[in-house]
């Protein structure tokens, strides 16, 4: 089964976007619009979200990974520049370690993988939420304190999980984001290793992945902390996040 992707614009290079948990390709609508005006991209479905809510054995970060790589061959894409927010940041990372020449660079956005603690009990109930009263107050836990969430966000995500078993898929693949109450960590030798431009973002009031996660971080690596932010950062900040993208891929700004 083929991944849902949103194609938009054209160039000599392309970016993927891949969203968080429970989210959609639609977490990316005004990044993406804007990156298009100079690059070819992607804003896909993972494995068990949105229009790819059936791909076969969808929930892990090495089956999304995998998939992806799977899908750039089919298009013939040689090298992309991946953008991956939260759990999509854990993939692009791992696709990363997978298939480092087909990587061209990575943006990071509050990525997981990076660090041991995870807020689990509110991804749990983001993941079961069914309407507006049970959603509303998930996605407030996720965003800053000075940061609304729009009424649009809400009926994105919505309208994401309303498909039939889109529910019982997300609170499966919650299951098992831990053990033991930990989240897995990115090997971190592997890290290391990488040579293509690596920009890791934060916000300082994230409430599902502390910001600490991203200290000590690999030296090559462009660590960027906004102390205002939660963990919504492509909708929160979406100038800004545009801006480290485009730096990281090289492209004009």
């Amino acid at each position: 089964m083929a991944l849902f992707a949103r194609e938009l614009g054209s160039g000599s290079e392309t970016i993927a976007l891949l969203h968080g948990f429970g989210g959609s390709h639609a977490a990316w609508t005004h990044v993406q619009e804007r990156l298009a005006d100079g690059a070819a991209t992607l804003a896909y479905d993972l494995p068990g979200h949105g229009a790819s809510l059936a791909y076969p054995e969808a929930g892990s970060a090495k089956v999304a990974a995998q998939s992806l790589l799977e899908d750039f061959a089919t298009r013939g894409l040689e090298r992309v520049h991946l953008v991956g927010h939260s759990m999509g940041g854990a993939v692009a990372a791992l696709m990363g370690i997978l298939e480092p020449a087909r990587v061209a660079s990575l943006t990071l956005l509050s990525p997981g993988g990076f660090g041991p603690e995870i807020n689990h009990r509110l991804l749990t109930r983001y993941a079961a939420a069914r309407d507006e009263a049970e959603l509303r107050p998930c996605m407030e836990a996720m965003y800053g304190w000075m940061s609304p969430v729009s009424d649009t966000v809400i009926a994105d995500t919505l309208a994401a999980r309303a498909a039939p078993g889109a529910g019982e898929k997300l609170i499966a693949i919650a299951a098992g984001l831990v053990r033991d109450g930990r989240q897995g960590l990115l090997p971190r030798e592997r890290l290391e290793a990488f040579r293509m431009p690596v920009s890791v973002v934060w916000g300082g009031l994230d409430n599902v992945l502390p910001a600490r996660h991203a200290q000590g971080l690999p030296w090559r690596f462009a660590v960027h902390l906004f102390p205002d932010i939660g963990h919504m950062l492509p909708d929160e900040a979406p100038d800004e996040m545009l801006t480290i993208i485009r730096r990281t891929a090289g492209l004009r700004e």
